[in-house]
């Protein structure tokens, strides 16, 4: 199957700023792009618009960036792919074993720490008591997964960028990053590795549910590789598309400027196309929104 992404951010922009973008394919995908990439960042002015040229580079966790300086006004950065997909829904593997602390890879270690929005540290002692008695390996990721799923709730209205897992533990409300933050810090907590992962993630093969965004999920360290967990979207789902992996949002944020950005207008959608480029309807019907909205900016 063929899955296209795209999407179209503007901001405004009060002085010259530089930013960074996480907005490609994670390098990962390069042999599964079937389309040029396009990534276009402009100036616009009136009638005219000014393209600007970023640097491109890969980052500590093999994510792929691009590094730009932006003039004062207004900034329009869009881009799209296509990608082949194996039509395989996520993986499951209830054999999979966890590794001691001492026979894990040196690189994977640092994906049991605490960082900025996973306060392992602060939670290992209710992480233990909640999760001591489950059997160490998939059945404990899956219990931990499942538990944030079942007991947090979704609100796009409660989204805000300073809360961390143990906010989330307290309010039990949240959007997808925050069901993924409290999971990592509980699964890091029982020593199981767990990094944070950002795409997107359409409404292909399922009942359509709206307007599409990016999103976030988690994976584990099990067996000698990652494996997907959703703990907002529990169910094995199909058409994930991997732009970057990192400790948690802090190191796969979509955009970072340093100084003031504001979201003017936001746009991201991915779903299945045929050979031919058309897009394949939606289950049961329906049509697909096209959705311009004004929000916050998340760095």
């Amino acid at each position: 199957m063929l899955i296209r992404s795209e999407f179209d951010i503007q901001f405004h922009l009060p002085q010259t700023l530089p930013i960074v973008a996480m907005l490609r394919l994670h390098p990962s995908l390069d042999p599964l792009v079937r389309a040029p990439e396009e990534l276009k960042i402009e100036h616009i002015d009136r009638d005219s618009a000014t393209t600007i040229v970023a640097e491109e580079y890969i980052d500590s966790f093999g994510n792929r960036c691009s590094r730009f300086v932006a003039p004062q006004g207004a900034i329009r950065v869009s881009g799209r792919s296509l990608i082949e997909n194996d039509e395989q829904f996520d993986v499951i593997c209830t054999e999979a074993k966890q590794h001691p602390v001492e026979e894990l890879p040196s690189e994977v270690l640092q994906f049991l720490l605490a960082s900025r929005y996973c306060q392992v540290d602060q939670m290992s002692q209710v992480a233990g008591d909640m999760f001591g008695h489950t059997t160490p390996g998939w059945a404990r990721a899956v219990w931990i997964r499942d538990w944030v799923h079942n007991h947090v709730r979704f609100d796009y209205k409660t989204a805000r960028p300073t809360k961390t897992a143990l906010d989330v533990f307290t309010e039990r409300v949240g959007v997808c990053r925050d069901f993924q933050h409290l999971a990592i810090t509980m699964t890091r907590a029982m020593n199981i590795p767990a990094r944070y992962v950002t795409g997107y993630l359409g409404d292909i093969r399922i009942p359509y549910s709206g307007a599409g965004d990016f999103s976030a999920w988690y994976q584990v360290f099990l067996d000698g590789r990652w494996w997907t967990m959703d703990a907002r979207h529990n169910d094995p789902r199909i058409g994930r598309v991997l732009m970057a992996t990192g400790r948690d949002a802090t190191d796969v944020a979509i955009t970072t400027s340093f100084g003031v950005a504001d979201v003017t207008n936001f746009y991201v959608e991915s779903y299945e196309v045929d050979a031919q480029g058309n897009t394949v309807p939606l289950v049961g019907g329906g049509v697909r929104n096209v959705r311009w909205v004004p929000t916050a900016q998340q760095t």
